[in-house]
């Protein structure tokens, strides 16, 4: 059975896109810690992060920095962390997080944004890649 994550990939599902490449995609998480919190996903499901071939983990890893980078220019943090957890979908994911404080790290506290605060915050995303 196809991830989430796939169905995504696969247009079934409809996500707020930040990014993509031939390979990988980057969304918004519909349930963020903070406004910007960004989804990097290979295309191709592979349950754990590790199992990636080592091209894959490297473009993964790659694309995940570029996005970074833009979600740094584009969300007022002091830094984007990086999470892999992983248990939530079995499809290898890295989490982006705009952090103001080590709480934006904790997946406890949520954020709630509006249709429109989410199409706003990926489009200012989307212009600083």
């Amino acid at each position: 059975m196809a991830s989430i994550f796939t169905k995504i990939v696969n247009g079934e599902i409809p996500c707020y896109k930040v990014a993509e490449t031939e390979e990988f995609l980057a969304f918004l998480d519909l349930n963020p810690n903070s406004k910007g919190h960004t989804l990097c996903i290979p295309k191709k499901e592979v349950d754990k992060l590790f199992d990636l071939d080592e091209d894959s983990y490297n473009g993964l890893m790659h694309f995940s920095r570029k996005v970074a980078l833009a979600i740094k220019k584009a969300i007022p943090c002091k830094r984007v962390g990086v999470s892999v957890i992983g248990l939530e979908v079995p499809h290898a994911h890295v989490h982006l997080i705009p952090l103001q404080s080590m709480d934006d790290a904790r997946f406890i506290q949520k954020t709630k944004l509006t249709v429109e605060e989410f199409e706003e915050t990926a489009n200012a995303i989307k212009a600083e890649l």
